[in-house]
């Protein structure tokens, strides 16, 4: 009966819950109501044994925690008293059970209505203040913003443990809500208990229905209980329980309504940005189309010439003549640094100009616009200009050949291009290099000796004609005048100045100078003050020659003064030789494109045609994963390498200046005492240097291996300088970790400082080592004297080879040594004067003569090879004497101090290895690898380093045809738009 009550309130409630609510099941927990959290069962406990009760999750969320906790069950030990008491009050325990679901559904309202206006109340005080962002939020949404604090709300929460620990089992509860719905929707009567759920309706059911009124006639509720039925305490949960729906359903539609409009203004900003995308394809002028063609030349291979072939117009005249003041009237803006006879120009200053809607400047290489009709955009592009050019002069230079790119649209401007070149100078003053005037020269013919580049020579009126410089150099370049347009400037001083007006006259009718031109026009650019407005100069420009008697008197036509007449002419021009040429200059690189390809198909038909960039991002891909190799190298085989590396860096010290000289003593405490001594030292001052040396060369050594073994798997030789400056450059960079040395030099000390042989294994390796080592110096040694001595009878009979003076000598001298150290076997290293003074008598006894210090030296080698030799006699005999070193070498011959020795160095060359590797995995390889990307991002945004390390005739022709592709296409695009325009 019990079990059927249980599953009779879980379908009760999973009845409940209305399809149209919204509400869904596995989602976290701190989205749901707090009602929703506080449902609980035993049925839906015991399908998770693991999870906690769900009367202990409730008490962390509910009004339901106040419950008097269940009293223990009695024990099965106690008295028959106890018993009876049960049996007596099993009625009453009957009726509890059949009205549990009662309790749930009353607790869980009141409960959950309490909850609701604590956390509503909460959140009312901790909403912020939105007043910040009116334009942002709309109106609606206030009345939500000032009841919401995030921050709190979130600190609010309980934590994800807390969370994990008490969620409920969400497919149960939605199951009990539907079928406990179901029941109160279709009028089944569960008693006076169903009547106590008019809390929990009221939350769910969406469509308003008024409250029910809850009842309860148990005689076996608690007092607790009985508290939560008062009328007035009801009263309040109805109330509450309302305004929580009411408010929850206002903020609901809130929602809606601001999730639609968000929708809304979403689609109108798409609208917008597909609007702006499409006018600004539009706004990409027939002028800005040509500009970028000539931006892709001048940075074309000069050796094709082909940069100068298409039509610009070329500013020149004298230094101070006014040309950047000319340029600027043209352009309707002081976009040009400024200075009273200084060199301002410094290199040369492509300007593309057309019409549009704004007065603004773009460069070529940013996206910043400058607002012409601001003064403080024209004074910042003024000094981006000036920083521009200083930066492309190199050092010890004045000018510079490099060309800035710059554009610039507004209301009525003529659509052209014009470049602006340094002013032609007649001496060079101090400060300016010694050939800057040849410079200027070059730079000014490079750009006129273009068959189609419009010549636009600025002449300063106030002066006089015959200390131009510039009319002579134009007349060179375009002798007939068929594309040059003369400009006399500063006519309003000409005229004051000049005593006879006639001479303007006959230098605007071309009769002064001797050059030809297409026209001739005077122009007035200011009255000389740098702070004057575009607007002003043009008023008293027009205002001038409208008083001016040289137009009154017919000197001058109208239509060759002003600098509006002047645009109009240069403009009209140059579209005309646009339209005449560039028909001949798209046929010219499409000839070129074939020839290119041809040439790349012949020499490279493997190949993608790849340039400089694309080739140094592939070697920046090979490189990075040739370190990244790194990382993969195993543990063993770095302490393998390092072990061996180190014991050769280290080995002839150890041999020459520890082992030698104790072992010339004649006990084992002095041997010991010495070889304490000299470790100390040696691990104070050169061994932790040794170390980190070794390290850092076999990483070297390993990153130069892998590059090496990359490069049999199909590499391009091309990128062989590339990777080479890289790997020296990072090398150069890396600086090992200078900590590491203080740690390494600790770690050595007390390695060295052990002698304790645990076992006999140790004992043979140490013994090996030793022998090995031994057997390696004596076969050099044997070398050494095999070269003093010359060859043996073996090798005069049979190779026909024979010993020179010098190796006769020798070879006597070391037969009188070796009867010496057989008649003498335990002499000391060293020869006393009078056994070296017997050895050359004897030797001059026989006819040899010989001097002292060869003597010495010949002993030096084979003393060295008889104390080798009874060396490995003593390892041989060592290699049974573990049991007397456990025994300290008491009351024995045989003394092992020597297998000691080599014992401590090996163990230093394992643990010193060991903690290399450790240094190296952990941090060295990680340095190297992020110091090889920073010098390959350094090396990437260095053009001439590029060219310098990516070179071949291969790469050129790649180059060379991505160029010309790119400007036939333009060309091709450019033509279309020309031919649609008309």
């Amino acid at each position: 009966m019990l079990r059927v009550g249980s599953k009779a309130a879980c379908m009760a409630c999973r009845n409940l819950v209305s399809t149209n609510m919204g509400l869904r099941f596995r989602i976290p927990l701190q989205k749901l109501h707090p009602l929703s959290r506080a449902i609980h069962h035993r049925y839906s406990g015991n399908t998770n044994p693991q999870r906690p009760p769900h009367r202990t999750a409730a008490r962390y969320f509910t009004s339901m925690s106040r419950l008097p906790m269940r009293p223990p069950k009695p024990s099965p030990g106690s008295g028959g008293r106890n018993y009876q008491q049960q049996r007596n009050f099993w009625v009453a325990r009957l009726a509890a059970r059949l009205l549990k679901l009662r309790y749930i559904l009353l607790g869980t309202a009141v409960g959950g209505g309490y909850t609701a206006k604590k956390t509503y109340e909460e959140w009312k005080d901790m909403l912020p203040d939105f007043s910040e962002y009116n334009w942002v939020i709309p109106d609606f949404v206030w009345e939500l913003s000032e009841h919401i604090d995030l921050d709190k709300l979130a600190k609010a929460l309980p934590e994800m443990e807390e969370i994990a620990k008490l969620l409920p089992d969400f497919d149960k509860i939605g199951e009990n809500f539907t079928f406990l719905k179901s029941l109160l929707s279709s009028g089944v009567s569960l008693g006076s208990e169903v009547k106590g759920a008019s809390g929990l309706h009221l939350l769910l059911e969406t469509s308003g229905s008024p409250p029910l009124k809850a009842t309860d006639s148990s005689a076996a509720a608690t007092q607790d209980d009985k508290q939560y039925k008062k009328s007035s305490d009801k009263e309040k949960v109805d109330q509450l329980q309302e305004e929580l729906l009411r408010t929850q359903l206002k903020y609901q539609r809130m929602l809606e309504r601001l999730e639609k409009e968000n929708k809304e203004l979403r689609k109108v900003v798409l609208q917008k940005d597909d609007k702006g995308i499409h006018q600004r394809k539009v706004k990409k002028s027939l002028i800005d189309m040509y500009s970028e063609v000539l931006d892709i030349l001048s940075d074309y291979d000069a050796n094709y010439n082909t940069q100068d072939h298409l039509p610009r117009v070329v500013v020149v005249g004298d230094q101070s003549a006014g040309k950047t003041s000319v340029l600027e009237m043209i352009a309707q803006a002081r976009i040009f640094p400024r200075g009273s006879g200084e060199m301002m120009t410094r290199s040369p200053v492509k300007v593309t100009l057309s019409e549009g809607p704004h007065h603004v400047a773009i460069f070529k290489d940013s996206g910043r616009e400058f607002d012409l009709t601001k003064e403080e955009d024209l004074a910042a592009l003024r000094h981006e200009i000036e920083l521009r050019m200083r930066k492309s002069v190199k050092e010890g230079q004045t000018v510079s050949s490099e060309t800035i790119s710059l554009s610039v649209k507004g209301p009525g401007i003529q659509r052209m291009v014009l470049v602006d070149l340094p002013g032609v100078i007649s001496t060079v003053t101090t400060g300016m290099a010694t050939d800057t005037k040849e410079t200027i020269f070059s730079i000014s013919k490079a750009y006129m000796q273009n068959p189609n580049a419009i010549i636009l020579c600025i002449q300063d009126g106030s002066v006089d004609a015959e200390r131009s410089i510039v009319t002579d150099l134009v007349s060179q370049m375009d002798p007939q005048g068929r594309r040059t347009i003369f400009v006399l400037t500063k006519v309003d001083l000409a005229e004051k100045n000049l005593t006879s007006p006639s001479r303007i006259q006959q230098i605007v009718e071309g009769r002064l100078f001797p050059m030809k031109a297409l026209g001739y026009f005077a122009v007035v650019t200011g009255k000389g003050s740098s702070g004057e407005s575009i607007d002003s100069i043009k008023e008293y420009e027009e205002d001038f020659f409208q008083n001016s008697r040289l137009l009154r008197d017919g000197m001058l036509k109208a239509h060759q003064v002003t600098t509006k007449n002047l645009s109009l002419a240069v403009s009209d021009c140059f579209w005309k030789m646009v339209r005449e040429s560039v028909e001949q200059q798209a046929d010219v690189f499409k000839a070129s494109r074939f020839n290119l390809e041809t040439e790349w198909k012949n020499n490279y038909p493997r190949l993608r045609e790849l340039d400089r960039n694309e080739l140094f991002e592939k070697a920046k891909n090979e490189i990075l994963d040739e370190v990244i190799s790194l990382s993969q190298v195993t543990p063993q085989h770095w302490e393998a390498i390092l072990q061996k590396k180190l014991w050769e860096r280290v080995s002839t010290h150890v041999i020459e200046n520890i082992y030698l000289p104790a072992a010339q003593t004649m006990d084992s405490g002095t041997f010991n005492t010495t070889v304490d001594i000299k470790l100390k030292q040696w691990t104070d001052k050169q061994l932790p240097h040794k170390a980190l040396e070794v390290a850092w060369e076999t990483l070297q050594e390993e990153f130069a291996r892998f590059m090496a073994e990359y490069k049999g798997k199909d590499q391009d030789d091309i990128f062989d300088k590339l990777k080479e400056a890289v790997k020296d450059e990072s090398i150069k960079r890396h600086k090992w970790n200078e900590r590491a040395m203080d740690s390494l030099r600790v770690i050595q000390h007390n390695a060295l400082e052990d002698r304790s042989i645990t076992d006999k294994p140790q004992w043979d390796a140490a013994i090996q080592f030793m022998e090995e080592t031994l057997q390696t110096r004596l076969k050099d040694n044997e070398s050494v004297i095999k070269d003093m001595v010359g060859p043996d009878w073996k090798q005069r009979w049979l190779n026909w080879k024979n010993r020179t003076p010098d190796q006769h000598v020798r070879n006597e001298t070391k037969n009188e040594l070796d009867r010496l150290l057989k008649l003498h076997d335990n002499h000391t290293a060293y020869l006393a004067n009078d056994e070296v003074t017997t050895v050359r008598k004897n030797l001059e006894g026989r006819g040899v003569e010989v001097d002292p210090v060869l003597i010495k030296d010949t002993w030096h080698q084979l003393y060295r090879r008889h104390f080798l030799q009874k060396a490995l006699s003593h390892c041989n005999l060592c290699k049974r004497g573990f049991y007397y070193y456990q025994r300290h070498f008491v009351d024995s011959e045989l003394e092992c101090n020597d297998v000691v020795l080599f014992w401590r160095i090996q163990r230093m060359l394992v643990i010193t290895a060991n903690t290399l590797r450790q240094q190296l995995t952990n941090t060295e390889v990680r340095r190297l690898e992020k110091n090889v990307k920073e010098v390959l991002d350094d090396f990437g945004e260095d053009l001439e380093k590029k060219t310098q390390l990516i070179t071949g005739r291969r790469v050129q022709l790649a180059e060379d045809l991505k160029k010309v592709r790119e400007i036939q296409e333009k060309l091709e695009a450019f033509i279309e738009a020309l031919h649609k325009e008309k």
